[in-house]
């Protein structure tokens, strides 16, 4: 999609271009940096088992490693592993004076526990933002990393020119990967009003309907309806499901939070899924692991 597609008088949130740009901002970058003698950021992930899904977002990051001029290392390991070996291997990436940022791919197999793995991994290093370390620094002015996913939709907000300052945001879903931190931003730096509300929220419709920026992470497709939103408001749907589709080549499509057709009508703004959130992740991603290299340097 592109920046002036409309639905009616609604605006598309276009995350794929605006991640572009990042890119297109980070690629300089990293060619300053070489350019002054230093090496290109270098990015880990460690990915376990052959989920498909999780494959599939590794590649996706592989990818925008190479567009921008990052190294990227991916180390494939048995979905069998043991979480002490897991460890190990954690401890051995937190020790590489030559590798940024580190990534562990969720979700892991049951015998691992994702906590552990996770504050496992070097503070400077954690450029998912998903330690404790990081958590605990969003309030701050200097904030360690941000959370991507989080910091992406920030950021399309910003290039978008939206304005949060006083607005009324509502977001649905608490989980410590989006909702709880988004909550955050956008009431810090963002100086909206905020209110987190999740599934369980009695009469949900009630918050959901009188919000002018609308934030959603539940994992349900097509969860928010079109009663549900105020007319006008800006909408940005996180949520990405997999929904097996026969009569597509892949067998399944990728569905948001949000029933898109319907509440697009009401919307000033609306972000698609795929191709709204989902690339501002991996931009973030990117972003994050050059600030971890600038700092190494």
């Amino acid at each position: 999609m592109k920046e002036q597609d409309t639905i009616q008088n609604t605006r598309i949130l276009d995350g794929k271009k605006v991640a572009t740009e990042i890119k297109n901002e980070i690629s300089e970058s990293v060619k300053a940096m070489v350019a002054a003698g230093h090496r290109p950021p270098h990015l880990a992930v460690i990915l376990l088992g052959k989920d498909g899904a999780s494959h599939t977002y590794v590649g996706g990051k592989e990818k925008a490693c190479r567009e921008v001029g990052f190294t990227s290392s991916v180390i494939n390991l048995d979905s069998s592993i043991s979480e002490e070996a897991l460890l190990d291997k954690i401890q051995s990436i937190n020790n590489n004076p030559d590798i940024d940022g580190l990534i562990v791919q969720l979700p892991l197999p049951d015998h691992i526990r994702s906590e552990k793995i996770t504050e496992a991994i070097n503070p400077n290093k954690d450029v998912d933002g998903f330690t404790a370390a990081n958590f605990g620094k969003i309030n701050r002015k200097n904030s360690g990393f941000l959370p991507a996913t989080p910091q992406g939709v920030m950021e399309l907000l910003k290039r978008y020119k939206i304005q949060t300052k006083g607005k009324h945001a509502v977001v649905v879903g608490r989980s410590h990967i989006v909702g709880s931190p988004m909550s955050i931003l956008l009431a810090r730096p963002g100086d909206a009003t905020v209110t987190l509300c999740h599934r369980f929220t009695k009469n949900l419709k009630e918050f959901t309907s009188r919000a002018d920026i609308l934030v959603v992470a539940v994992g349900i497709p097509g969860f928010i309806k079109k009663d549900m939103v105020k007319e006008g408001a800006v909408i940005v749907d996180v949520g990405t499901t997999r929904v097996d589709d026969p009569n597509h080549p892949r067998g399944f499509v990728l569905k948001g939070d949000v029933a898109f057709d319907e509440v697009a009508t009401k919307a000033s703004y609306i972000s698609p899924v795929p191709g709204g959130v989902g690339p501002m992740t991996i931009a973030s991603l990117l972003m994050n692991t050059l600030k971890a290299a600038k700092l190494q340097h």
